[in-house]
């Protein structure tokens, strides 16, 4: 099982990135799929999600009205598009597996697979 994220970089205060996160080796309709963050020092921060099944998504007050999830079924890949960007937004941005029946959803320990982050760093 492979969840890599990607797109991550250096974007100035109110600019936008989209951040891509793979998947490979799982059954797709059976997942739910999360974002997370973490900033130096912090905990990790449940960012958003999408439900494959039915593509409904949720995402935290910090990023509501700025961040929004989506897919691509075919190529079994979710995005973030993250616009208006804040220094605060800046963190390691992760995404994740999990049961498709997942109802703790900001914890990151009812997610399965991880990938290894991108790194997302908002100058002011």
């Amino acid at each position: 099982v492979q969840v890599q994220a990607s797109g991550g970089g250096l974007v100035q205060a109110g600019g936008s990135l989209r951040l891509s996160c793979a998947v490979s080796g799982l059954t797709v309709s059976s997942h739910t799929m999360g974002w997370f963050r973490q900033a130096p020092g912090k905990e990790r921060e449940f960012v958003g999600l999408i439900r494959w099944s039915g593509g409904g998504t949720r995402t935290a007050d910090s990023v509501k009205g700025r961040f929004t999830i989506s897919r691509d079924s075919a190529e079994n890949t979710v995005y973030l598009q993250m616009s208006s960007l804040k220094p605060e937004d800046t963190a390691l941005y992760s995404c994740a597996a999990g049961s498709v029946y997942l109802t703790d959803y900001r914890n990151p320990k009812a997610y399965n697979y991880w990938g290894q982050g991108t790194l997302v760093t908002v100058s002011s």
